[in-house]
């Protein structure tokens, strides 16, 4: 399942990361990398321990719990602290597969890697090449969003950045654990709960109907929620 969401961050918080993060030093973002995507990876991260790259993710993350999209889609548990990086002309990041495992030394948090965020933090004409390619049962998708929007797709997709050809790509990355483990029964709760919310908005939320379709929400999330 592969989602965009849109506005995640506004116009305004995108320009105060970039001025934040143009002040601060780069580097390699091998460092982060595991053994097989360090020889197919070139580009430059901000430190993942910096105070910097730990202030702009925390504010990551409180715009991501406040997206109902986002957590419908995800239904998150534990979310590993963002991290930042850039590409810059020549620079790109090869076909590779996320580890399964992730831990953050700073705070010992470990998670496994359920989905994949990709949160862009570059306009679309500011940069040529850039796209992040993803592979799933779908076929071969390339996603290119404007600054402040997210995708959100299976850590388990063969996926990559094409090399940049013109301008700097800048994003924010990071991985979640979802509370549905499942990746089909994550894809039903949010095919139903968006067909709930259409209801909503025709028919209220004190409709009979609606109610007892919630009630079967919640419970279906209780049978699969892994805690």
């Amino acid at each position: 399942m592969l989602i965009c969401i849109p506005d995640v961050l506004s116009k305004q918080d995108v320009a105060d990361f970039r001025r934040i993060m143009e002040a601060e030093g780069w580097e390699d973002g091998r460092s982060t990398a595991g053994a097989q995507s360090a020889e197919v990876k070139q580009n430059e991260q901000l430190a993942p321990d910096s105070p910097v790259a730990r202030e702009l993710g925390n504010r990551v993350i409180r715009a991501l719990t406040a997206n109902l999209l986002f957590i419908s889609a995800a239904v998150p548990l534990r979310i590993f602290p963002p991290l930042f990086n850039r590409y810059r002309p020549g620079q790109y990041f090869g076909e590779h597969v996320d580890n399964c495992i992730r831990g953050d030394a700073l705070t010992g948090l470990r998670i496994r890697t359920d989905l994949s965020v990709t949160l862009f933090l570059s306009e679309p004409d500011e940069y040529e090449g850039g796209e992040l390619s993803i592979d799933d049962h779908q076929g071969s998708q390339r996603v290119k969003l404007p600054a402040g929007h997210l995708v959100l797709y299976p850590s388990t997709s063969l996926h990559g950045v094409t090399p940049v050809t013109r301008g700097a790509r800048i994003s924010s990355f990071f991985w979640l654990q979802s509370v549905i483990k499942d990746a089909h029964a994550r894809r039903m709760t949010f095919d139903f709960d968006h067909a709930i919310q259409a209801l909503v908005a025709r028919l209220g939320r004190n409709d009979p109907e609606v109610r007892q379709l919630t009630n079967i929400y919640h419970n279906l999330i209780r049978h699969w929620a892994e805690m």
